[in-house]
């Protein structure tokens, strides 16, 4: 099997894995339950596996990484927001 269609299928999990939990915060506003400092680190660490494969110029940590940005952002203000 090709490598990067391994690296795609894990990125496509992996991002993925993220969507139930943005539509349950964005559905509910209620994010107490929400470790501030689990999404701060994890979304800092997702930060530098973009510039990782941004230095590497692998597409598969490049889209991956930059759709969970978004998705960790968005539930890490949305703890900021709602606490």
């Amino acid at each position: 099997m090709d490598t990067q269609i391994v690296g795609y299928i894990a990125a496509a999990l992996t991002t993925i894995s993220f969507v139930p939990q943005v539509l349950q915060v964005w559905r509910s506003k209620h994010t107490k339950d929400i470790s501030l400092g689990m999404y701060s680190i994890f979304t800092i660490g997702v930060a530098f596996w973009l510039i990782y494969g941004i230095l590497l110029v692998s597409w598969p940590i490049i889209i991956a990484n930059s759709i969970t940005i978004l998705l960790a952002g968005f539930v890490l203000g949305m703890k900021l927001k709602y606490g």
